[in-house]
Formats: structure tokens, C-alpha cells, sequence
């Protein structure tokens, strides 16, 4: 009885998933310029931690001159 149950149950969503027809607008194009976009900003960030290491250095320099050189 539980096998005819799942079986029903898989065969229906097979069903489903073989009459969808396509969507509108082109998802993979979609994808790949969120996904350009994404790789920018992550660039964007990376850039920024790169120019920003020399003012930390000055700033945890004048912290240790401040504390005395520990």
C-alpha cells in the first residue's frame, strides 16, 4: 500500500515536471550576469583590502608606539 502511495506520488511529479514549458526570459543569461556582477564586487572588495593594508600598518605602528613598543 506505502509503494503505491510513493510510487503515485513520484509518477505525479514526473508528470509535473515534463509538462512545463520553458519560462519567458533566459534564466542561463540571467545567471551568468548576476554571477559577472557577483565576481565585480568581489574584485571591487578585494582591491579595496589591498589599497586599505598601508593604513592599517600605520595605524597598528602608531598603537605600538603609543603602548610603549610591546
Amino acid at each position: 500500500m506505502k509503494f503505491t502511495k510513493i510510487f503515485f506520488v513520484v509518477f505525479a511529479l514526473m508528470a509535473a515536471l515534463a509538462t512545463v514549458s520553458a519560462s519567458p526570459f533566459n534564466l542561463g543569461q540571467e545567471l551568468r550576469n548576476f554571477g559577472k556582477e557577483l565576481e565585480g564586487v568581489g574584485q571591487r572588495v578585494r582591491d579595496s583590502i589591498i589599497s586599505a593594508r598601508p593604513a592599517v600598518d600605520t595605524v597598528l605602528e602608531a598603537q605600538k608606539a603609543i603602548r610603549g613598543g610591546q
